[in-house]
């Protein structure tokens, strides 16, 4: 396991081909995050990956937006995303903006 990134309310951390998001992400911190996992993504040779925003607690847009860049920068690499996983207070945000099926089932929602 390897820290990315490490802010008082944040950690960023890689696992193999896991990206995991521990803490709250609001929007003061939100682009830095976004950025150091598209640094990641970047420059990674896996061809599929998941991301982990189980550990996020508080449920924001932020983290959403996070989310969304993340996965601009996998279809612009041809990454598949094999999971999204994330909290219940995001799993509520998310279904409240009807983004249900792109949680359960990115790879088939996204096309790479």
């Amino acid at each position: 396991m390897t820290v990315l990134l490490s802010l008082p309310n944040v950690t960023l951390r890689v696992d193999n081909k896991t990206l995991e998001v521990i803490g709250d992400v609001d929007v003061t911190l939100a682009a830095e995050l976004a950025a150091c996992g598209v640094e990641w993504l970047q420059h990674t040779e896996h061809t599929s990956i998941i991301f982990d925003f189980s550990d996020v607690q508080k449920a924001s847009s932020a983290a959403i937006s996070v989310l969304f860049e993340w996965l601009r920068i996998c279809q612009q690499r041809a990454i598949s995303v094999d999971a999204i996983r994330v909290s219940a207070p995001l799993r509520r945000l998310a279904s409240l903006a009807e983004l249900d099926a792109l949680i359960d089932t990115p790879a088939a929602t996204i096309a790479v």
